[in-house]
């Protein structure tokens, strides 16, 4: 029974209890759960509350911003205020903005992931990162550090059940919450993901403008049984970046958003700070891998708040291989090595 089950609370005190830095975590993390309370309600009003879905503005490189994208902005900012936190990064606003200049901690957030989805009841969610601030370091500075500097990050998943997916790196952990109390609780412990699962996430309309090594990879994933990989390969595509990294924590799969050649897509759509870095600190947590095509995601330091980025997650195998294509000539990956019946077989 729910009562019976961890409360995330629980977990938090028994992860920090004796440490004042990680108290200071796992203080930030409980506010941004009450957000996330509030906001999965708000999300269950749907129709109920007129324009939730309504385009309010642009949020900058042709990113559309809603009314609830502001509203979860609004609903995080208020909550952090109440944590040790120094400043929040938030994809609703243009720059970093400070709460508490002195506090120890930074957030970036995305408030609410998948905002195009609102009006067709398809899960969305939040992401975040915390982040500490170094002696000497600005909040500025503390938002640019590469992810491997990361104290904790996460996401909130709200669809049939508003989930937390949370690393405080001590492993992956799954919290549900009860619509209830509005409690959330641990259902899963140390996720960690399969390593077989014959499945792809990849927005397959833009393959006309991937680059060479993806168009590669994608053209071994779909031979099938007659190809290299010998299995065939189904194809999920939700379009909420959120809802694809759950399934592929929960039941494996690796997940393509590549740079292409569209105008504004050459360095990849997603955003480096508040979506790929916390992102890649859960899937390396469980046990999984996240990269650009080219570099570790968490040995990225960003240069600016928005910055894009291309994103491959999953298990770390196949993450590999990708990379691998993105380091050979493209005249080679036409070659017979890389054939249906070439010499690059699993």
């Amino acid at each position: 029974m729910a009562s019976e089950q961890m409360t995330l609370a629980a977990y938090l005190e028994a992860w920090s209890a004796g440490d004042a830095s990680r108290q200071e975590v796992s203080a930030t993390i409980l506010e941004m759960a009450k957000a996330s309370a509030e906001l999965s309600a708000l999300v269950a009003e749907g129709p109920f509350v007129r324009g939730l879905a309504k385009t309010i503005g642009d949020a900058g490189g042709g990113d559309v911003k809603k009314f609830l994208d502001v509203e979860a902005h609004k609903l995080f900012k208020a909550a952090l205020q109440n944590a040790p936190v120094a400043a929040i990064g938030s994809e609703e606003a243009d720059n970093a903005e400070i709460l508490n200049e002195k506090a120890p901690l930074v957030v970036a957030i995305d408030p609410l992931d998948g905002s195009s989805n609102i009006e067709t009841n398809v899960s969305i969610g939040t992401i975040f990162s915390v982040l500490p601030v170094a002696e000497g370091m600005s909040p500025d500075e503390a938002l640019l550090q590469a992810g491997n500097a990361q104290v904790a990050s996460g996401f909130v998943l709200y669809g049939p059940q508003t989930t937390l997916v949370m690393t405080v790196r001590d492993g992956t952990q799954l919290f549900t919450m009860s619509p209830k109390d509005r409690v959330f609780r641990l259902t899963r412990a140390n996720l960690q993901i399969s390593p077989n699962k014959a499945e792809y996430a990849i927005n397959a309309s833009n393959e006309r403008h991937w680059p060479k090594p993806v168009q590669t990879y994608m053209r071994e994933l779909n031979a099938g049984t007659a190809g290299a990989r010998q299995r065939d390969f189904n194809m999920r595509w939700v379009g909420s970046l959120v809802a694809e990294a759950y399934r592929i924590l929960i039941r494996g799969g690796i997940f393509l958003y590549p740079g292409d050649s569209r105008p504004g897509y050459e360095a990849g759509r997603l955003r480096l700070v508040y979506e790929a870095i916390p992102l890649a600190l859960l899937m390396t947590e469980a046990g999984g891998a996240a990269s650009d095509g080219t570099r570790a995601i968490l040995d990225i330091k960003p240069d600016d708040l928005h910055q894009r980025i291309p994103l491959v997650f999953g298990p770390p195998d196949e993450v590999r291989r990708i990379e691998y294509y993105f380091q050979v000539p493209p005249v080679e990956q036409d070659s017979p090595l890389f054939s249906d019946r070439g010499l690059l077989r699993d």
